[in-house]
């Protein structure tokens, strides 16, 4: 691994990385990628768990949907970056004193090593009564449901953008399940063309449907999130 230094004396604090005996070229390049995240070291620095904090920071930034006292479910909430947010914004641990104290729930495939303040359980919340469970630990209905889940990659951008719209899909009818009336969904999407029913199907169900790119992702990706406000029920 080598730093660059420029003619003016400055250090270039771009990280290169030399291949390693056994790595290959994209396992290289990744790693590359992570070192030189502006994203990556801030999570470090701020105790995140991943860069994905930011995004969800983002776009609650301009939307004003974790507010305290809101009840919050985490879809695909591996590795906890969201829950952390979400239980600050919404005074899950009732620090803010005289702010409504909220609820954050998260669910995934996989245990997900606690945050405090949040509830995570293991659930895929297509199960036929999974909306009933999340319902009991909330204790009643959602007023936000997020979800920056991914379909596990196939190298083929047509096929991963249709897994991942077929996923935001279900995540959609999970919401209509479980929200209450002027509640938010929020949920990651790929650009590509499939994903013109959903914005459709979220219209019929939702006084406003914006479609945003945060600045924390990254600029090569097409992924984009959804964000529908004003759950008609």
């Amino acid at each position: 691994m080598a730093k660059k230094i420029s003619g003016r004396g400055q250090r270039d604090l771009r990280v290169k990385v030399k291949t390693a005996r056994g790595r290959k070229l994209s396992s290289t390049l990744w790693l590359e990628r992570q070192l030189n995240d502006p994203y990556v070291q801030r999570a470090k620095r701020e105790g995140y768990r991943g860069r994905a904090a930011f995004k969800i920071l983002e776009l609650d930034d301009k939307y004003r949907f974790l507010v305290p006292g809101a009840r919050v479910v985490d879809l695909g909430c591996a590795p906890g970056g969201w829950l952390q947010v979400a239980v600050k914004r919404v005074n899950a641990l009732g620090e803010k004193q005289g702010k409504r104290v909220g609820t954050v729930l998260g669910v995934d495939l996989q245990e997900v090593e606690p945050v405090a303040g949040s509830e995570a359980h293991v659930l895929d919340f297509m199960e036929d009564d999974a909306d009933v469970k999340v319902k009991n630990w909330l204790g009643g209905q959602a007023d936000v449901v997020m979800s920056d889940m991914a379909a596990s990659a196939s190298g083929h951008k047509q096929t991963d953008h249709l897994r991942i719209m077929a996923l935001c899909e279900a995540a959609a009818y999970f919401a209509f399940d479980v929200l209450d009336e002027g509640g938010t969904f929020v949920a990651k999407v790929l650009a590509g063309g499939a994903e013109a029913e959903l914005q459709q199907l979220l219209k019929k169900k939702f006084n406003k449907v914006a479609n945003v790119k945060p600045g924390a992702s990254r600029a090569d990706s097409s992924e984009k999130f959804v964000v529908a406000t004003g759950f008609r029920g």
